[in-house]
């Protein structure tokens, strides 16, 4: 009966301390941003989730590429693992809210000879159940659980950021190797051109219609363009290394699927209210429960200046003997109280250091926060400029293209000298790369525009 009401008390202790704790310290709140009514004006409140990336990157290769990706760049491999560590240090804060029991069974002998005539043995043996426990009356380990929550949940957001990260570099790789394979394309039919056109000048040169001068200029442009397939060759090797190495793969060739010109990207994409681009883009949580993490290191340090109570106890059998060990019941349970009365005022800076670091955070939250929609603005304008480019440069290609086929039969009629013909054919194949550069740009716009919006993650 004895035992039965050492046991009550102690679990009325118990729960009295747990009614009557209290958590010190400021819950958190998200700082004001004054965000804006609209992030472009005009834009609807639909959101790009409503898109998967699978729906923006049509191309079968691509999406093959960025589904390897995302199972096996190293970037990503090593996020996950951090996670798993994250996982378990939440776990070891949360459990320390809690008490600690440990089983502990011991035999020992020991001989007293004092003087060396009075040889007194004494052995010992128990088999006890160990208890220690730190009361947290003032949550300062539940603000403790509440910061390793945070730190948990920055990994898991930095790993969703890292992957809508990686499904951009992918698919803006994956078009520059496109339009490095265009631009060969292009610069192996001028090269075509060019021999023809030595071929043609050499035949009008043997047969006196012109000077050695067009036949030789012939071979300069010729040799000139023959300089410009080193170059890009070594270019597409460079960017199929990059790719690979985004793959998580030794350098090796990549596939290819649709031709550049076939690729086509909305040159619009729904923008969303300011609030959801905050909830969108795991950058931006992930900045915000690095946030939650100051504050919640705030609330440690204040409730450091307060007393800290820790519970030790015992419960088992002891005896010199064992043929008495089970008639040898055995307890004890003691409290200490642990208030920091004098030391230089260092928790007081602790806290104080703590605060300012939080101060830190808002700044680099909103900081962060004006950047993601800089981003956004930056991406939409460039986005619409690009597609300005692109039908531009189409004209200019549509018309070189028309001027070469008439400087070439004017030449051949000897109404025009071949250097006209060799302009037009420069001005063409500028047109050309200029064009091919051109849907390039358009293509990583709505690539960049669609992660600045938070587009990719699921």
């Amino acid at each position: 009966m004895k035992y039965k009401y050492i046991s009550l008390y102690i679990t009325l202790l118990i729960i009295s301390l747990g009614l009557f704790s209290c958590k010190i310290g400021k819950k958190y709140v998200r700082p004001e941003l004054n965000l804006p009514e609209e992030i472009v004006e005009g834009a609807d409140t639909s959101s790009v989730n409503e898109i998967p990336w699978k729906s923006l990157y049509t191309d079968t290769i691509l999406q093959q590429l960025i589904t390897t990706a995302l199972e096996n760049n190293k970037d990503m491999l090593i996020a996950a693992a951090k996670i798993k560590e994250m996982i378990a240090a939440k776990r070891i804060t949360f459990a320390e809210q809690f008490p600690e029991i440990g089983a502990r069974i011991y035999g020992q002998k020991e001989e007293l000879n004092y003087g060396g005539h009075n040889a007194k043995p004494d052995p010992e043996f128990g088999a006890k159940l160990n208890l220690s426990w730190e009361l947290d009356l003032w949550g300062n380990l539940r603000w403790a659980n509440d910061a390793a929550v945070a730190a948990y949940m920055q990994t898991v957001e930095g790993r969703h950021a890292l992957r809508m990260t990686i499904i951009a570099e992918v698919a803006a790789a994956y078009y520059q190797l496109c339009a490095l394979d265009r631009e060969l394309t292009i610069v192996q039919h001028t090269l075509a051109a060019r021999r023809e056109g030595v071929r043609l000048a050499k035949l009008r040169f043997e047969g006196g219609l012109t000077s050695e001068t067009s036949y030789s200029q012939a071979q300069v442009e010729l040799a000139r363009t023959e300089t410009l397939l080193p170059a890009i060759e070594s270019k597409i090797k460079i960017k199929e290394s990059d790719l690979s190495f985004l793959l998580g793969e030794y350098t090796g060739d990549i596939p290819r699927g649709l031709p550049l010109s076939e690729q086509h990207l909305p040159d619009a994409l729904p923008v969303g209210l300011p609030s959801s681009l905050l909830e969108r883009r795991p950058d931006m949580r992930q900045a915000e429960q690095k946030l939650r993490e100051a504050n919640a290191r705030v609330g440690v340090a204040q409730t450091d200046l307060f007393p800290k109570i820790s519970l030790t106890g015992y419960l088992g059998f002891e005896s010199d003997e064992l043929s008495n060990f089970i008639k040898s019941p055995a307890w004890f349970l003691a409290g200490d109280l642990l208030q920091p009365l004098f030391a230089m005022g260092k928790n007081k800076a602790k806290l104080k250091a703590a605060q300012a670091r939080y101060e830190q955070e808002v700044y680099a939250y909103q900081k962060n926060v004006l950047g993601a929609f800089k981003e956004v603005n930056n991406a939409i304008v460039t986005i619409r400029k690009a597609k300005e480019v692109r039908i531009s440069y189409e004209k200019l290609e549509n018309a070189a293209n028309t001027y070469v086929q008439l400087a070439q039969l004017q030449y051949i009629n000897g109404v025009t000298n071949y250097i006209d013909v060799l302009d037009a054919q420069r001005g063409y194949l500028d047109a050309q790369l200029s064009l091919n550069n051109a849907v390039l740009d358009e293509l990583l716009a709505a690539v960049y525009l669609y992660k600045a919006l938070g587009g990719g993650y699921d």
